[in-house]
């Protein structure tokens, strides 16, 4: 067990921070974001290059060092320990909630397993703020983000989710979203209610709701530009085939699950890692008790 007093000033460690950064209107960023940015000793930013420009914006002149998915081996250790140092850092994504399909997630257990307080800032999300404007059940909701971009593992993605009773949040960009759309429609039905929203707080924002055949003729009939939200209604009439054996299992549960019908080790890591759109690491990192 682990308890953590975020504003508790008698640790002797630095504090990392968590600061979401605008999806797309600057405007949307909090004064306390601001504050911390220019307070803190040291910025992780995902792309130093883009960050910069927000920062000059708002006259912050906190350093920065690089933190993204392919530094993450090297520069955890290093930002860990900077925190043990009493070194404080914000971590920032180029848009929106750090960890949520972006980097910071692996960081955080880092952090946590040394006992290094934690401390998230509430501010842009691009999923909640489609879902509010979806006009689609707004909760329940199962959020998954980024499909699979290869064809195969993407038809498997949806052939779990199409049962599923909750509404489904999915992140696509715009050069795979009519492909996304066209397998949507082949695992859900073409009568599936959805929205499509697009650049989202920024001068084009758009929505596109109906089924997913009235969207997907739209989609055939305009030039795609934007990033995008996808919410997809559940499915209120779920086909029942069974109690999946999966159901209640810790992820280490689940690995052993799959060795034990045949699968290696690391082939077992790879398949619980896909099922809950986790990268391999954080599979193969609690089923080996990496602390």
């Amino acid at each position: 067990m682990e308890t953590q007093k975020s504003f508790d000033a008698t640790t002797q460690y630095g504090t990392l921070y968590l600061v979401p950064t605008p999806i797309g209107n600057l405007a949307d960023m909090t004064y306390r974001a601001v504050e911390i940015l220019k307070t803190v000793d040291l910025i992780a930013a995902e792309d130093t290059r883009n960050t910069q420009k927000l920062l000059n914006h708002f006259g912050v002149e906190t350093k920065q060092i690089s933190f993204h998915e392919h530094n993450t081996a090297q520069r955890i250790p290093e930002l860990v320990a900077k925190l043990k140092q009493g070194v404080s850092i914000a971590q920032v994504s180029d848009a929106g909630m750090p960890s949520i399909s972006d980097p910071g997630h692996e960081l955080v257990v880092a952090c946590i397993h040394q006992s290094i307080k934690v401390v998230p800032l509430p501010g842009a999300n691009a999923g909640i703020t489609a879902l509010i404007a979806s006009g689609i059940l707004p909760q329940p909701f199962y959020f998954y983000g980024f499909l699979s971009r290869k064809p195969k593992e993407q038809r498997e993605e949806l052939g779990h989710l199409q049962n599923r009773p909750e509404t489904l949040i999915f992140y696509e960009a715009p050069h795979r979203l009519k492909k996304t759309l066209k397998e949507l429609i082949e695992q859900f039905g073409p009568d599936r209610q959805v929205a499509l929203c697009r650049e989202l707080t920024k001068k084009h924002e758009e929505f596109i709701r109906g089924d997913l055949a009235a969207v997907f003729e739209w989609a055939n009939s305009v030039e795609i530009r934007g990033e995008f939200v996808i919410i997809v209604a559940g499915n209120h009439n779920p086909k029942s085939d069974g109690q999946d054996p999966l159901a209640g299992m810790t992820m280490s549960q689940q690995v052993d699950f799959h060795i034990k019908n045949g699968l290696k080790v690391n082939e077992a890591i790879k398949r619980v890692a896909k099922d809950h759109h986790l990268r391999k690491q954080v599979v193969y990192n609690e089923y080996h008790d990496i602390k």
